[in-house]
């Protein structure tokens, strides 16, 4: 075995020693970052290791100049908790450095303990096992729904052709949402997916046959996937096994069998080194074994040369794509599509008419915005967790088509109920670009999505989630699906927008919010019962929207009740203002806390006095967490227990969510006051 004190002749060496060279240097970073930061994961890194470099150094198709290139490879490691290893190859491929390594897991590193998107070469946040395998799903679904749709230059091909490769660990393939998306892809016929499971049988609490004995091999070929099994440690086998799944008209699942901790002195197989630094003198022995330098983070010019041999190559290949997308934008058509969806370019929208007078279910009002906003956004992509006529997306569905293996071109995507997985595959889609995925369920059962849209924030995708069936008003399908504390728990999430729309015209308005956004998530939270349209032009209503809260219903002089609504309890509002007519009563609409909250205090302090005036809040949720509109000696009208089986109507009676009763308790605490 060549060793560094061989260094001098690399370029004599043979190719096989070269590579094993380069992984055993990237072990001795993996080690030496953990022990370094006295935090992490070191065993699962050394066993993905062999793949990992082999991926990166013979197949993956990247910009080595530009880690945001829009044609890249996209690589997940699902299995974040393995960061130090993709740490390394990201500083052999020159987007990180040394330093970066030694700061593992530090205050404003650009190391942390699981690799975040922010980071260059980092496609997505990973950690919470599972979901990475879900995002490269999306990935993989966004890249073969554009690479029909920009296939605008001939012979020379698509514009948009790649794939998706995602590292995943047992921890992964143990939690359900890595099988729910798997059964999805395999349905889809996603063939330019690859899912590499290291299967080294070892946890952080023991042998995985603990708690485990899945044939996955058998799962997998029963989602449809091509299935492989290897020595996860034989380059030549890591070899045939990445060529084979890249002319597959399937996705394909590669399970290396490999060892923890592979090539350590003497604690190979060893669970204890999942999530812990190895002792100094097991990396002292180790790396004497693997032929290293005994210096920390040893990182030789020769090994750095060998990991980037392609990167002419590659240089080449993005050169000549960049050329074949100028002739493509020649046509200013393709240009213009080119710019709104591949560039974020500005989303001038359209509304649909509303009839003032009417009344609508906001759900409705969702399917009819989506199907006219669809027309005007070709990117416009998603579906339902098997409630369309529920969730009003069948229309869409109907007239762009699912997507599926015999309509790449298709829109809507068939999620079946598969709530957790649909947000994890909309999370995949955003991250990889040239998408607007929305995604629909009843919002109570956000609980089953709320792992994923906690990701969507944290990563600033502007994904959109549609909840609708969104308090009691359910009715007669009982406690079950009458959602309560839901509306509140969402607003919890930092860096989520929560929209509860009034009318069909917030609505609308909401729903452009969400399009627009950048960085931000966004969830409509949306009535099965019939609302009221407002009776104001739709330029005032967005004006109002857009500050997050703002006047429906004023009196003259300063108000003496504030009366603060979302959602269907708004025109409720309203109907108390006007038969309150003793008092001068304001009724505002609050379609988004978040972003009234972030408007200057002068508007805020208009709109709701802090003094001088009783304010009410009125919502059919929980009401913790209003009291920092209405204060101490506010009422906060709402629903702080399970609802019930029963009409609308009578739920509506029996929970005080009439006029008649809400007057009634405003008028008791005013002469409590007293």
């Amino acid at each position: 075995m060549r060793t560094y004190k061989d260094i001098s002749e690399f370029e004599l060496w043979s190719a096989e020693d070269k590579d094993l060279f380069l992984v055993n240097v990237i072990k001795g970073l993996v080690m030496d970052g953990v022990r370094n930061a006295n935090s992490g994961h070191t065993g699962g890194a050394m066993s993905s290791a062999d793949f990992a470099t082999i991926l990166f150094t013979e197949f993956l198709k990247i910009d080595p100049d530009d880690p945001n290139w829009k044609d890249r490879d996209r690589f997940v490691l699902s299995a974040g908790h393995e960061s130090m290893l993709l740490y390394s190859l990201l500083t052999l491929t020159g987007w990180l450095g040394v330093d970066d390594l030694k700061s593992f897991r530090q205050l404003q590193s650009r190391t942390p303990g699981h690799p975040e998107v922010e980071i260059p070469g980092v496609e997505a946040t990973t950690g919470p096992l599972g979901q990475g395998v879900g995002m490269a799903v999306g990935m993989a679904l966004a890249e073969s729904m554009l690479r029909y749709r920009m296939d605008f230059s001939g012979e020379m091909g698509s514009l948009i052709d790649h794939f998706t490769y995602v590292i995943a660990g047992d921890g992964d393939l143990q939690e359900p949402v890595a099988l729910g998306v798997a059964a999805i892809a395999g349905h889809l016929g996603l063939s330019r997916l690859v899912l590499y499971y290291d299967s080294n049988e070892k946890q952080i609490s023991g042998h995985t046959n603990r708690s485990d004995s899945t044939n996955i091999a058998t799962v997998f070929d029963g989602f449809g996937w091509h299935v492989q099994e290897i020595d996860g440690h034989d380059h030549e086998k890591i070899r045939d096994a990445i060529q084979k799944a890249q002319v597959i008209d399937r996705p394909s699942i590669i399970i290396g069998k490999t060892i923890m901790a592979h090539g350590s002195a003497g604690l190979e197989g060893d669970h204890n080194t999942h999530g812990s630094p190895m002792p100094q003198d097991e990396i002292d022995a180790t790396k004497e074994k693997m032929g290293l330098a005994p210096e920390q983070f040893y990182l030789p010019d020769e090994a750095v040369n060998h990991f980037q041999t392609r990167f002419g190559e590659l240089r080449e290949s993005v050169g000549r794509w960049k050329d074949q997308l100028n002739w493509a934008k020649t046509d200013a058509v393709i240009a213009k599509r080119w710019a709104q969806v591949m560039e974020n370019g500005p989303q001038e929208l359209v509304y649909p008419n509303f009839d003032d007078g009417t009344s609508s279910a906001t759900r409705k009002t969702f399917g009819t915005v989506l199907e006219k906003f669809a027309e005007q956004l070709p990117h416009l992509v998603g579906g339902s967790a098997d409630l369309e006529p529920s969730n009003y997306t069948g229309g869409f569905a109907k007239k762009w088509g699912d997507f599926n293996k015999s309509n790449r071109k298709g829109r809507n995507i068939a999620f079946g109920v598969r709530e957790f997985p649909m947000g994890t595959i909309m999370n995949g889609m955003a991250l990889h670009g040239g998408a607007i995925p929305f995604g629909g369920t009843f919002a109570v059962f956000s609980d089953y999505v709320r792992p994923a849209i906690r990701l969507s924030a944290l990563q600033k995708l502007p994904v959109i989630y549609e909840f609708t069936h969104d308090s009691f008003y359910v009715g007669e399908d009982g406690p079950t699906h009458q959602p309560v504390e839901h509306i509140m728990a969402l607003r919890t999430i930092p860096n989520l927008y929560i929209f509860r729309p009034a009318d069909p015209k917030e609505t609308a308005v909401c729903f452009k919010l969400a399009v627009e956004s950048k960085s931000t998530p966004s969830a409509l939270l949306l009535s099965r019962q019939g609302l009221p349209v407002l009776p104001f032009d739709i330029e005032k209503i967005e004006s109002g929207v857009r500050k997050g809260a703002y006047s429906v219903l004023d009196c003259d002089g300063n108000p003496e009740i504030v009366m603060v609504a979302t959602g269907s309890e708004v025109s409720l509002a309203m109907d108390v203002a006007e038969k309150m007519t003793d008092k001068r009563v304001r009724v505002v609409s609050m379609p988004s806390m978040e972003i009234f909250d972030a408007q200057p205090m002068e508007y805020r302090g208009e709109l709701i006095p802090m003094r001088g005036c009783l304010t009410v809040s009125i919502e059919a949720g929980i009401t913790r967490g209003w009291e920092k509109y209405t204060g101490l000696n506010g009422i906060n009208i709402g629903l702080n227990r399970f609802g019930a089986s029963a009409p609308a109507g009578d739920l509506a009676e029996e929970f005080g969510f009439t006029a008649e009763k809400v007057i009634d308790r405003v008028r008791q605490h005013l002469s409590n006051l007293r």
